[in-house]
């Protein structure tokens, strides 16, 4: 995508939002505002990472514990960690890193 500063268009624009490039390029210089019930098709879904936001999926469930044994406990634990990282909440794991 070409970031375009000024409007390919003559003339001064009595409007903070305008198409330019011949319908190709919408300047949005007000406020964009998305009702509830709208729709936006076409935009990338990322995941986020540590360094940016991104589209966030929710987890799989993991069930409360019931764990009455340490090594339980940690299975739980570890369990509600691969969930994260499946689902793209947490970063996964460095290869190589205990």
């Amino acid at each position: 995508m070409q970031i375009i500063e000024e409007p390919a268009v003559e003339g001064a624009h009595n409007c903070k939002n305008y198409m330019t490039d011949g319908g190709d390029t919408m300047v949005i210089g007000g406020a964009l505002v998305i009702e509830n019930s709208a729709m936006v098709i076409g935009l990338p879904l990322e995941f986020a990472t540590v360094d940016t936001t991104g589209v966030i999926y929710q987890a799989e469930n993991q069930r409360a514990s019931t764990a009455t044994d340490v090594a339980t406990l940690a299975n739980d634990f570890n369990a509600l960690l691969l969930k994260l990282k499946t689902a793209g909440s947490m970063a996964e794991d460095t290869p190589g890193a205990a």
